[in-house]
């Protein structure tokens, strides 16, 4: 090689190009609030879901009170994943909402650096065993208020204290339908991690 000729791969004059760094995220919270919907409006692939028919015994155990049409369930997780700049890509898992599968939630946050607590307003006690087990964990996560049929039935302040969650638990409204706004709270999770980490 002549001085004058270039570096390979990863000199000054032609970086490397880096893959984006792989972040895990958790969409969390009761039966039915929206988790598959939230991760379904974001994922920049066509999401993997686990799906089941709501059976007749099932419909006996879940309450369908507020979700009527509701017709299948999530009996593993979801999967999705968003690029948020060239540097970062979410990987986002969605957890079950039922307790009866609560024991596969060790396996499904481990290494995350977040999570996103859904919350449907209109029975807030769905929710309380995804708050606790990221307090319980120690991992930072944010509640968002699903705004179904376009409202809440509670405001933010009434909910953080339903919730009983400190001030330190960012509290949100979107709808998990609409990209633009489960982006924005995905991205309080994100920073909320990186204000964690020092990042």
């Amino acid at each position: 090689m002549t001085p004058t000729e270039p570096l390979v791969h990863g000199s000054a004059a032609h970086p490397a190009v880096r893959p984006p760094l792989p972040v895990k995220m958790v969409i969390a919270g009761g039966f039915g609030v929206g988790k598959t919907t939230t991760v379904g409006a974001i994922s920049e692939i066509e999401p993997l879901t686990t799906e089941a028919a709501i059976t007749e015994v099932a419909a006996g155990v879940d309450d369908l009170t507020h979700t009527p049409r509701k017709t299948t369930t999530t009996v593993a997780m979801d999967f999705g994943c968003i690029t948020i700049d060239p540097t970062l890509k979410l990987y986002l898992f969605g957890t079950p909402g039922q307790d009866r599968f609560g024991f596969m939630w060790d396996d499904i946050v481990q290494g995350a650096v977040g999570g996103l607590v859904i919350v449907d307003t209109r029975r807030l006690d769905d929710c309380y065993a995804a708050v606790d087990y990221f307090e319980h964990k120690g991992i930072p996560f944010a509640v968002a208020v699903n705004a179904f049929d376009g409202r809440v039935e509670h405001t933010l302040d009434e909910v953080r204290w339903a919730l009983d969650v400190t001030d330190g638990v960012p509290l949100v409204v979107f709808d998990a339908r609409e990209r633009g706004s489960v982006r924005d709270a995905l991205l309080v999770v994100l920073e909320l991690a990186l204000a964690r980490t020092g990042g």
